[in-house]
């Protein structure tokens, strides 16, 4: 486990309209004047922990080692829901135990997680409304101040964790569908290179169709420049995703099709 950096990523649901994620910024300021603060994504759809998941996944292996991210999309704030630290070999991450964590939780070896209990890490507030600013800004700022992680909380086993879906073979089809879609309208795959690769290799296939709703795609392009503005493409993405669009236009919309929707290779 590296030690942490004074780097802390911010995450969540507040947008920029009110208090909230100036005045996690000015704790942490206050505890750790050097700390460098870096904005993820505060624009995350009210109450959806999926997407905040989504996006911390795609974004948090960019950052050096070290790194320290707080993500607070919180419905259960103030509940018993449990408060966690999780460190991995390389980043460490603050969030509520509800499952936003779980694609870090899938892919990264030897984590060790503790419930945050520790209440020196916790500022006195009158409601229990806001534990971005009174638990997990104070808490970063203390671990990038060199706080030990031990002194957080005790070590639990049990995070929960949400599930997550895979593509999957069905006769001579991968069926797979739309976990993300950007500000562009681009229509993002939980069908990644490898899968694409071992499903060529077993149904012994060289050219692949992609079905989305009522579209049949033939083949892939290489870049958005190779698409239509008016008939969808397919391509893969820079974080190794099938990912289907359409050239400076909204496939989403066109489309009708949102997340959950199904994708389908022949």
């Amino acid at each position: 486990m590296l030690p942490p950096a004074s780097i802390i990523t911010l995450l969540s649901d507040f947008g920029d309209r009110d208090y909230f994620v100036a005045s996690m910024k000015g704790v942490i300021l206050s505890i750790h004047p050097d700390a460098r603060i870096v904005d993820l994504s505060h624009q995350i759809a009210p109450h959806q922990i999926e997407e905040a998941g989504y996006i911390l996944h795609s974004c948090y292996r960019s950052f050096p080692d070290g790194t320290i991210h707080v993500c607070v999309v919180d419905p259960g704030v103030g509940s018993a829901r449990r408060p966690i630290l999780v460190a991995t070999s390389r980043h460490y991450f603050l969030a509520p135990d509800n499952g936003l964590l779980s694609l870090v939780l899938r892919d990264e070896r030897n984590v060790e997680i503790r419930q945050i209990t520790n209440a020196q890490y916790r500022l006195q507030s009158e409601g229990a409304t806001f534990d971005g600013r009174d638990l997990f800004a104070p808490s970063a700022a203390w671990l990038a101040k060199g706080k030990p992680v031990s002194s957080f909380g005790r070590v639990i086993d049990d995070p929960v964790t949400r599930s997550i879906a895979d593509p999957i073979r069905r006769g001579q089809a991968l069926l797979g569908q739309i976990e993300y879609v950007d500000r562009f309208g681009n229509l993002i795959s939980n069908i990644t290179v490898k899968h694409i690769q071992e499903f060529r290799t077993a149904a012994g296939r060289l050219h692949l169709t992609v079905h989305v709703g009522t579209c049949a795609i033939n083949g892939l392009v290489a870049s958005y420049s190779e698409g239509s503005c008016d008939t969808p493409s397919a391509l893969i993405n820079s974080c190794g995703k099938l990912e289907i669009f359409l050239d400076r236009n909204s496939a989403a919309q066109r489309m009708q099709i949102g997340v959950g929707g199904e994708i389908r290779l022949c």
